[in-house]
């Protein structure tokens, strides 16, 4: 009777045992989990012990473990225990609250190592998961260095070079951890936050995490998700002398605010508060740091438990994407003044033309994205070389009218060029067509504007040859179905490309589609620019001084708003293993007519306009008219010699074309 008594207590233990893997347990926070459970490996830390986070860390990981909150991006420096508060998440989402997670490092390489010098320890140290971890510390297909599963959910370990890495995933935790390091665009399928945020899709409580050390600006893609995030929080503390809260800043010499010491005594550095004034040193920030609280420039407040408060001091619900920037001086384990000590050494090396120190500070130490140098175009030396010539009358020269079409939720901007021999340009005429995209009477009237005559300098008339349409917005199918009732002109559907393109011509997909996924013979073609190309060549024309080959025109008719958008973007440029990447930024809001300009060079590289022979030019010369009678004609127009001067696009040739009225625009069009 013992014998059968001690065998029930057996099984009933084994039995609450296994059956406690899928109790529902009490709510715990990520911090609150963490203090019970989590511990910091030997491999992994400098100390071996059970891990206590720092004050602005709990801010992270209550908003890491708010189901209210979907997107959490850190943009972050250096020895700040970031890769602590993702490994401790990968815990408490599969022991505590069971759901399946996918975290991608940058190359497959980093996602082992990160395996074997993270995750593995943690399994192995910290108990809790070895209650949910069958297969904990034997060699199972269900603890590879590619995926843990566990029971109830899974973690999935890739790495991000590869798009197939992204496939067949379904998590409901997607991590990336140092974005920067990722590729801009993975194997051409879009960007790796992109990718990942998909596999979220369907999920109760899809949630992102994005955090990266940064790297240059303008490449920056952590840079991208704290600019789309609803409120960006820095870590805020009391000033232990006026109590007015401020955020730990570098500033600067001449900054009423930040680091300060005096000459290059490292010793005597001190923070300065931008309320009073006063200096206050690492002690005292150190005293005052658990009471502190995340914070945004317009007065919105998170604290540490993860809940957010106005400007007033009310609250307020989750939001949901929510972005943080900490960098190195909040971290109790970093002296201010072996920062101070960095920053000297890094201006030494800069001040004699060695940049790469300071930038590793910028990027490490700082938490900031490094700035090159960048080309920009002035308006105002554009203004300065326009000729006196009118808009809407072509100059000698221009010999081939082509057309860029930008669409706006409100409007349609069209600019119309001329080219002449070595693609030598000159722009005839920018027009606006206010109006909604989704409305007919709007491309009534850029039909009307297509099939405008332009005079010649001659006193000949020509037609535009051929045009560009962005599809790119809030109008894309209205663009299409435009253009689908004009395949026979020489109408091209395009759609931006930007990052590592090929070609300003880079492909072209049918669009056009019937109910069983087949293309529709003579349907709408898509075609890809390479942006940045595009304008990379732009701007290597305007470096041209003289007039000739390559050389762009402008009329002093233009308006400054016109100059102002042409000149509203700057290049930068980095060196990649790849060879040099470059991307265009905005300065400014508006740039229709850069954009036009880029359709237009579009054309030109579609048609090869640069490789055209002598003798091409001179027949459109002898006539000083464009290739075609006018914009509609569904074929070709050939010489004398009957050559043809302005091909039609293959996929766009029909075999049979109609026959239309002669000079009857309107039923033709």
């Amino acid at each position: 009777m013992l014998d059968f008594a001690f065998n029930l207590d057996a099984l009933d233990a084994a039995a609450r045992r296994g059956m406690s893997a899928f109790a529902l347990p009490g709510h715990l926070t990520l911090a609150e989990w963490a203090d019970q459970h989590f511990y910091l490996s030997k491999e992994s830390s400098y100390v071996e012990q059970h891990w206590q986070p720092w004050p602005f860390q709990r801010g992270i990981m209550a908003a890491i473990s708010n189901d209210d909150i979907e997107e959490i991006s850190v943009k972050k420096s250096a020895r700040i225990g970031y890769t602590k508060i993702v490994l401790a998440s990968l815990g408490y989402f599969a022991h505590h609250k069971r759901r399946n997670q996918a975290i991608w490092q940058p190359t497959d390489d980093d996602a082992i190592e990160f395996v074997k010098t993270e995750i593995d320890p943690m399994l192995r140290d910290v108990n809790a998961m070895q209650d949910i971890f069958p297969a904990f510390l034997r060699r199972d297909k269900d603890n590879t260095l590619t995926q843990k599963k566990f029971l109830g959910s899974i973690v999935y370990i890739r790495g991000g070079k590869a798009a197939k890495n992204y496939r067949r995933i379904s998590v409901d935790v997607a991590i990336l951890d140092e974005v920067d390091a990722f590729d801009a665009s993975i194997e051409r399928e879009g960007s790796a936050v992109s990718l990942s945020a998909k596999r979220t899709e369907g999920a109760s409580f899809p949630k992102k995490i994005r955090g990266s050390t940064p790297k240059l600006k303008h490449f920056s893609q952590i840079d991208d998700c704290i600019n789309s995030a609803d409120v960006l929080l820095r870590y805020h503390i009391d000033c232990p002398h006026c109590e007015k809260t401020h955020a730990l800043t570098w500033g600067g010499k001449d900054e009423p605010h930040g680091f300060k010491f005096t000459e290059r005594d490292t010793e005597t550095v001190r923070h300065l508060c931008p309320h009073c004034g006063v200096l206050i040193d690492q002690h005292e920030y150190l005293a005052a740091a658990p009471a502190g609280r995340w914070r945004s420039d317009d007065g919105v407040t998170m604290d540490n438990d993860g809940l957010f408060y106005a400007a007033d001091g009310s609250p307020m619900d989750a939001l949901r994407h929510v972005a943080f920037h900490v960098w190195t001086a909040y971290s109790p384990n970093v002296l201010w003044s072996s920062i101070a000590r960095e920053f000297f050494e890094a201006l030494d090396k800069h001040e004699i033309g060695d940049a790469t120190k300071m930038q590793a500070f910028v990027n490490t130490t700082l938490g900031e994205t490094w700035a090159e140098s960048l080309r920009t175009t002035e308006a105002e030396d554009l203004r300065a070389r326009a000729e006196p010539y009118k808009l809407r009358i072509i100059p000698m020269g221009g010999l081939l009218l082509l057309c860029g079409i930008d669409t706006q939720d409100n409007r349609l901007e069209v600019s119309v060029w001329a080219y002449g021999r070595g693609c030598e340009s000159w722009i005839v005429h920018h027009h606006v067509i206010h109006g909604n995209p989704e409305q007919q009477e709007v491309w009534n009237k850029l039909d009307a504007y297509l099939a405008e005559e332009f005079n010649h300098s001659s006193g000949k008339a020509m037609l535009i040859a051929a045009a560009a349409i962005d599809s790119r917005g809030h109008n894309t199918q209205a663009v299409y179905a435009w253009a689908a009732k004009r395949r026979r002109c020489k109408v091209f559907v395009i759609a931006g490309r930007s990052g590592r393109e090929r070609a300003i011509v880079d492909g072209s997909s049918h669009v056009d589609v019937d109910w069983k996924g087949r293309r529709i013979k003579n349907g709408v073609i898509l075609w890809q620019v390479g942006t940045n190309l595009a304008k990379d060549r732009i701007l290597s024309r305007l470096n041209i001084e003289r007039p000739g080959n390559g050389y762009i025109h402008f009329s002093d008719e233009l308006s400054d708003e016109w100059f102002a958008q042409f000149a509203g973007e700057a290049r930068a440029s980095r060196q990649t293993a790849r060879g040099e990447e470059t991307k265009w930024i905005a300065t400014r809001k508006r740039v229709e007519a850069l954009d036009c300009c880029v359709y237009v060079t579009f054309l030109e590289s579609y048609f090869h306009l640069d490789r055209r022979p002598a003798s091409y030019w001179s027949r459109l010369e002898a006539k000083a008219q464009p290739a075609t009678d006018d914009f509609f004609a569904p074929e070709s127009r050939r010489d004398d010699d009957g050559e043809e001067i302005m091909p039609m696009p293959p996929q766009q040739k029909q075999s049979k074309p109609a026959r239309r009225r002669a000079g009857n625009f309107a039923t033709t069009w």
